[in-house]
């Protein structure tokens, strides 16, 4: 059988890409095919409109399913998206204008793929960072300028945003709720001095439970942007949960000192995501790694990526081996090492070198504790609940259904640990 590098269905470019390797994949998708291998043959089936016989099919099929499969509905399509990406990254104005100027459509397309939020060229440069060619395409009138305008914001890139309100361009009234998504702090900040509303089409709690249940993990950022809207009049409660949302240790301490058993008890999903907030009623839109409800403070300064918070906890005396909450089926009772292993903050490449993994286990976590843990994940291609039953943190991370949430740095430590004495 053929070995290949078959694209991912509706895998999408994000950086500079060498057209010469993909026109290589290609010719390898194709034998792939011709060869009958099953990967190559699913490809074909879901994304070629009129499915070839593999003894006959073309170099012109396997670009047809090549750029299919990359979200995009035709090769001339692909190859000027990817010059076009290219350019835009390399921040060359010239490569950018002359595409245009030779097939002028591609003003208009949106660059990484039909369904690509990152937009046109002009979009495409604010989300990038590309000054040069943003203001060069800032001067081709009949673009999409809100559009550029919310990217721009969203990421932080506030002299483009200034740009393009001096052009016009004005704040979504749902505009706040892009760099709530990203913890964008700056993009925040730029709206809140122009004035914009700082709610989602005149819901104000929206954008606090965007920045509670969202999937980004920073905390700095998040803190950040929490404190903003304390000083733009929002009221939090006087909770726990609140003052670890908000990296408030000054406030997490004195509820320690009226509530001594603090570092022993569990919170609920809702305690954790509170409506008073604007969470959601649905509760899979927290979106965690590690099963959060009936978990301590300490499950949560693992998945929220919150170090500091861990190590004051653990020196105010929490126990690492706390375990969870069970469900009426036995489910629960993972301790924290178990979101060490399957976290949001690891799905983010915010826990690559397993640093909470390690604090843990220097503090005494039990690298064999077993638990039976149910988790579905949000938003990716397989959101069935899965079921792991008397698994141990290693057993756990091994099992799980999306890889991309695993941290193979925790994985390695624990195992490590498991082999000691």
């Amino acid at each position: 059988m053929t070995k290949t590098n078959l694209p991912e269905p509706k895998w999408r470019i994000l950086a500079p890409a060498d057209l010469a390797q993909l026109k290589k994949r290609v010719r390898e998708l194709l034998t792939a095919y011709r060869a009958s291998d099953p990967k190559a043959v699913a490809l074909f089936n879901q994304y070629h409109p009129s499915l070839p016989e593999p003894v006959r099919a073309k170099l012109a099929d396997a670009q047809l399913t090549f750029a299919r499969a990359h979200d995009f509905p035709s090769w001339p399509k692909f190859k000027h998206g990817i010059e076009m990406f290219n350019g835009i990254c390399a921040d060359d104005p010239a490569i950018v204008t002359g595409l245009i100027r030779t097939h002028p459509q591609l003003l208009h397309d949106r660059v990484n793929g039909i369904t690509s939020n990152w937009g046109p060229p002009l979009v495409c440069a604010a989300q990038v960072g590309s000054q040069r060619v943003f203001e060069e395409l800032l001067l081709i009138p009949g673009q999409d300028q809100q559009w550029a305008l919310d990217r721009a914001t969203l990421k932080g890139r506030i002299r483009m945003a200034h740009l393009l309100m001096k052009k016009g361009a004005e704040p979504a009234p749902d505009a706040v709720m892009g760099p709530c998504e990203t913890l964008n702090i700056k993009g925040l900040q730029f709206l809140a001095d122009i004035g914009a509303p700082l709610s989602d089409n005149g819901d104000p709690m929206a954008p606090i439970a965007l920045l509670l249940e969202g999937y980004y993990r920073n905390p700095e950022a998040k803190h950040a942007c929490l404190a903003l809207f304390a000083e733009q009049g929002i009221q939090y409660p006087d909770t726990s949960v609140m003052a670890f949302h908000r990296g408030r240790i000054d406030l997490l301490d004195a509820h320690l000192e009226k509530k001594p058993g603090l570092l022993s008890q569990r919170f609920t999903y809702r305690e954790i995501y509170p409506f008073e907030m604007g969470c959601h009623d649905d509760e899979s839109l927290g979106l965690h790694g590690t099963p959060l409800d009936g978990t301590t403070l300490l499950h949560m300064a693992v998945d929220f990526d919150e170090m500091e918070i861990a190590k004051w906890l653990i020196a105010k005396g929490a126990n690492v081996d706390q375990p969870a909450d069970k469900d009426r089926d036995g489910f629960g009772g993972h301790t924290a090492l178990f979101n060490t292993v399957v976290s949001q903050a690891a799905q983010s490449g915010r826990q690559k070198n397993g640093r909470l993994a390690r604090l843990l286990l220097t503090h005494g976590a039990n690298p064999n504790h077993k638990a039976s843990i149910r988790k579905g994940i949000r938003f990716i291609a397989d959101e069935t609940v899965h079921e792991y039953k008397n698994v141990t943190p290693v057993n756990y991370g091994e099992a799980f259904h999306e890889k991309a949430w695993v941290s193979t740095p925790a994985l390695e430590l624990i195992r490590a640990y498991q082999k000691q004495p």
